[in-house]
């Protein structure tokens, strides 16, 4: 995947989004300070506070994930 369209989802706008990754891992991205783009790696912010280094080559997928409305999320 391209750095340049995960760059695209986190500014202007910000929706919450995944990451999927080749292995069909899903990398949640709540927030655009949950992620740092380099220029051959990413780090995502998961939500036990675990830190996931990808590889941009094997980010295959970005999903929009449903957004939260009084603290709730819609299922």
């Amino acid at each position: 995947m391209n750095v340049e369209r995960v760059c695209q989802r986190l500014s202007g706008g910000f929706r919450p989004f995944c990451l999927r990754t080749s292995d069909g891992h899903e990398y949640a991205v709540r927030h655009p300070e949950c992620v740092l783009i380099g220029r051959h790696a990413l780090a995502v912010l998961d939500t036990d506070g675990e830190i996931a280094t990808l590889d941009p080559l094997h980010i295959v997928a970005l999903k929009d994930l449903p957004s939260k409305k009084n603290g709730t999320s819609k299922h």
